[in-house]
């Protein structure tokens, strides 16, 4: 299958590869893969809710030149980042990494690796020069909360930060998008009803009160989920306990859940113990306190299931993905005690841990499986696992028996079977296009550095943008198939570069044995420059959308999408053109010394199913100012649309595949 890049509806001369099956076809691979075990099984207990909130809209606050505590208190993601409360806005500060595993399989900051071999070469299409009149249609495309939204909620008590991370979920008639550390819900037409902080959402103190404390808990990767059976919206948000006093960890880690039917109305709260040390009802898992990472959400007829990364709070290492099972009917009437089963994956596959083991959204309930009592599907890449880097093979995952999540001891069963897909490894980090950034400017004019409050370093050059490790991204369940996409290097124009690896999986389960076979599957690359975090949803009549980010030499960070359906991905459209480079704190050495460099982007894409159409939501740049614009009061916010930190943005965009 050839694609095109399409520029809002007009081909470009930039060409597009998309990368097959092994089989030189997008359809009917015969590769498949059959496992028979009695499964995992989980650990029961019960949470009771311990409040309801309602979504009120907080005051925006002021922000000009960073101020002390201009950054989140240090977290147990960075236990080696020793950092106190009166730490100055440019000492080396935590960015809330989330982690990636090492081939030792321990936890480090981030993974690259030179592109392998294995990864495969893909055939270009020739350059397309006309108005392409099939495909996706871009219905409304809307500006989503950028790092100015997230800095200033809550009269401007939260840190500067990145990246955004993208939780975006849609249902009746609302649209509710959330981002580290902001939630704001809109009508189906792009009507706002104001933002608020995650912090204030959840009915937790500020993150902190200027200018001298105390400190909240730090909340962040925010997620979410429509359920189109019930009507319901769940938001889940990881929270880390600190000291409101010096911003220290306190050991404590959770998942908040909040449900509601009416987004801008009352949402009831559940707050679920994650730190698995054997106190509160949870399991004692070696190496813990631990805390549950990139949280990620799915539904079926009879459970709300989130997944986790697992690592222990105070040591490297890496205990697999955590699975909480919920019995959904409990959560969507609003029961005060709800009953969660977790599943441990350390050892599911073949040996090792699952990773990110992404749980499935469906468009409709007529989609979901009733195969074992019925049964949750989930995918997962192993490409870390690895020595090199790279894998031939992803990894899906059964949970029968949701129908007796609500039961003391269900009998829900976790099964799991590798499938054979084109190779795919950690793509390379993303070559920017030059352009305005004022950040970089100021920090290499030392009158201007002074006003960042950072002492004197090297000469700041043009960040590249982190293009993720290999792990799976957002998976859609609709017509007994499964969806999913990951980051990967692709082979485009004879030059190795960021792309996607997309997969559609035919399925099956019962109690004693999960079925996969690959029915199409391949990667997607930009000639010259690259697509990066992928999301995927498939509407209610089989035909889909897959967002991600176009960035490189002739892209600014970009917001775009492809259509995909079971025969395979087409044309690559721009929903919105990025306007300037990133130019934001995580990409400098003056915020990250001495540990390396890490210019953050993303962590996930989102896109949500909602009808004929999809919704989809990409981290792009649609700002840009030069550095004498920069220097105007209130300093760092070129009039509104950034602050001195950093300069991100999201993209909200409904799409009718």
């Amino acid at each position: 299958m050839h694609t095109r890049l399409i520029s809002l509806g007009f081909a470009t001369s930039a060409v597009v590869a998309a990368l097959l099956s092994p089989t030189g076809s997008a359809q009917g691979t015969t590769t498949s893969s059959t496992s028979s075990s009695t499964g995992i099984t989980g650990t029961t207990r019960v949470i009771t809710s311990s409040a309801s909130t309602h979504f009120t809209p907080t005051r925006q606050g002021a922000v000009g030149r960073p101020a002390r505590n201009e950054l989140s208190p240090v977290r147990a993601t960075d236990p080696d980042a020793a950092r106190l409360s009166t730490a100055r806005p440019g000492s080396r500060l935590s960015l809330g990494v989330n982690r990636s595993l090492g081939a030792d399989g321990h936890s480090v900051r981030s993974r690259r690796a030179t592109p392998q071999a294995a990864v495969l070469g893909a055939q270009a299409a020739a350059p397309g020069a006309t108005v392409v009149r099939s495909g996706p249609q871009l219905l409304r495309s809307l500006q989503g909360l950028d790092h100015f939204d997230s800095r200033t909620a809550d009269n401007g008590n939260q840190f500067s930060g990145e990246p955004p991370d993208q939780g975006l979920c849609v249902g009746n008639g609302k649209v509710v998008e959330s981002v580290n550390s902001a939630i704001r819900v809109r009508d189906l037409d792009g009507t706002p009803h104001g933002v608020t902080s995650l912090n204030r959402f959840y009915g937790f103190p500020s993150a902190f009160v200027r200018p001298n404390g105390p400190f909240g808990p730090d909340l962040f990767d925010p997620t979410c989920v429509f359920d189109p059976q019930s009507g319901t919206f769940f938001h889940v948000v990881d929270r880390l306990g600190l000291d409101p006093a010096t911003g220290a960890p306190d050991g404590r880690a959770y998942l908040d859940i909040a449900v509601t039917k009416d987004p801008p109305g009352a949402w009831k709260i559940y707050h679920l113990d994650v730190t698995d040390d054997g106190s509160n009802g949870t399991p004692a898992h070696g190496g813990c306190p631990c805390f549950g990472d990139y949280p990620h959400v799915g539904v079926d007829a009879n459970g709300f299931y989130i997944s986790t990364n697992e690592f222990p709070q105070d040591s490297s290492g890496f205990d697999g993905a955590q699975i909480y099972a919920f019995a959904k009917g409990e959560l969507t009437r609003g029961s005060d005690t709800v009953h969660v089963t977790q599943f441990d994956t350390s050892h599911a596959d073949r040996g090792d841990a699952g990773f990110t083991v992404w749980p499935a959204q469906s468009p409709t309930g007529a989609d979901y499986s009733t195969d074992a009592g019925g049964t949750e599907y989930f995918l997962s890449s192993n490409a870390v696992n690895t020595a090199a880097g790279v894998s031939d093979n992803i990894v899906t995952w059964s949970l029968t028996g949701t129908s007796t999540l609500s039961s003391q001891h269900p009998t829900a069963r976790l099964l799991d079977t590798r499938v054979s897909v084109p190779s795919y490894s950690i793509p390379p980090p993303v070559d920017q296009k030059d352009g305005p950034t004022p950040l970089k400017g100021c920090l290499n004019d030392p009158s201007c550095r002074d006003l960042l409050g950072v002492d004197p370093g090297p000469r700041e050059k043009l960040q590249q943008l982190d293009s993720n490790d290999s792990r799976m991204q957002q998976v859609s369940y609709a017509g007994g198939r499964l969806y999913g996409a990951l980051d990967t290097a692709v082979k485009v124009g004879g030059q190795t570069q960021a792309g996607i690896g997309w997969f559609v999986v035919d399925v099956g389960s019962t109690t004693k044995k999960v079925t996969a076979s690959t029915h199409a599957a391949g990667q997607l690359g930009v000639v010259g420059n690259d697509v990066t975090y992928p999301a995927v949803a498939i509407s209610r009549s089989g035909r889909g959308v897959m967002s991600f980010t176009l960035a490189g030499p002739s892209y600014y960070p970009s917001a775009a999408f492809s259509s995909i359906d079971s025969e395979g991905v087409g044309d690559v459209h721009v929903a919105a053109a990025g306007v300037g480079p990133q130019d934001g704190l995580s990409g400098y050495v003056a915020f990250n010394a001495p540990d390396p460099v890490r210019p953050r982007w993303g962590d996930y894409s989102a896109a949500a199913a909602s009808g004929s159409t999809v919704w989809i939501a990409s981290e792009y740049i649609g700002q840009s100012c030069t550095l004498n614009q920069y220097r105007r009061d209130p300093f760092g916010t070129c009039g509104g649309t950034r602050t001195a930190l950093a300069n991100w943005g999201t993209r909200v965009s409904q799409v009718k595949p």
